[in-house]
């Protein structure tokens, strides 16, 4: 059905209804984020029997604060309730476990496509591409319902080129007329190194950011209306008090990674991480 992926809920993970995918298809190594090293295909120590998270109430106090960033816009459900039809990796052959881990990477990358595709279409601004932008929802959404062989053998890199030539389309479309000064697109900045950048109190509204650079980057009290934020990294970017209204192709694991406030202005499709107003 075209509009089956419209609900924006079907993006999100639901851990109830997967069989803790991301916590053993894939691999982590001991750092800042990983109190240790696993790799892909091996469940985490802290997976209990019945696929749920043994210390999720105490993962960044217990150094797991790369879980707590981490999300896999619905693919795990998918692949664990429809992909495979409800059995899961403990009680099938390795076979089946591995083709169920191979899988998951996969459709976790077709249902980010997902998110920002529909999301595009939720922009009046973009009603030009709106025909195409349908089109690749449906192609994509249909590429994620294929059988475990189909999806294996997938090009992902070459949809993700084929649906980004219209993602870039959106985002010229909705920049433009957001920037400063005399109202045009905001400055181009794709790709750009701003690690810890002070950009306290800077207009970047309208800005392309898209694959910046913005770890530790000082953000606090921004202009960031209107920009364009896919792929941006904000690992430990300071957001406080800045104003995100409007801005677009943002995720929700990008902004668990960055810090915040409650008087961060944030837009309507992401939620306000909880360490972000925790007790510190």
């Amino acid at each position: 059905m075209p509009d089956q992926m419209t609900d924006p809920s079907d993006l999100r993970g639901d851990c109830v209804q997967c069989f803790g995918l991301c916590c053993v298809a894939l691999p982590f190594a001991r750092s800042a984020d990983f109190a240790l090293d696993k790799p892909a295909g091996r469940p985490c120590p802290n997976l209990q029997g019945d696929h749920r998270c043994g210390i999720h109430a105490d993962l960044r106090q217990k150094g797991f604060t790369g879980c707590t960033v981490y999300d896999c816009f619905g693919a795990g459900q998918k692949v664990s309730q429809v992909t495979f039809g409800g059995q899961d990796w403990r009680t099938g052959s390795k076979e089946h476990a591995r083709r169920m881990f191979d899988v998951f990477p996969v459709v976790r990358q077709l249902h980010e496509l997902l998110w920002y595709v529909t999301e595009a279409l939720s922009l009046p601004a973009a009603r030009p591409v709106h025909p195409e932008l349908r089109q690749a929802r449906e192609k994509t959404e249909r590429l994620t319902r294929g059988t475990p062989g189909e999806l294996a053998a997938l090009d992902v890199a070459a949809h993700r080129q084929e649906v980004n030539v219209l993602l870039l389309r959106t985002s010229e479309l909705a920049r433009a007329g957001v920037g400063g000064k005399g109202r045009g697109k905001g400055k181009d900045r794709r790709g750009a190194d701003l690690i810890g950048a002070r950009l306290k109190g800077a207009d970047l509204r309208g800005a392309s950011l898209r694959g910046a650079y913005l770890i530790a980057a000082d953000l606090t009290g921004a202009d960031l209306r209107g920009a364009d934020l896919i792929g941006a990294d904000l690992r430990d970017a300071d957001l406080t008090d800045a104003d995100l209204t409007g801005a677009f192709f943002l995720t929700q694991p990008q902004l668990n990674a960055a810090r915040g406030s409650l008087g961060t202005r944030l837009p309507g499709s992401v939620g306000r991480p909880v360490h972000w107003t925790a007790v510190r």
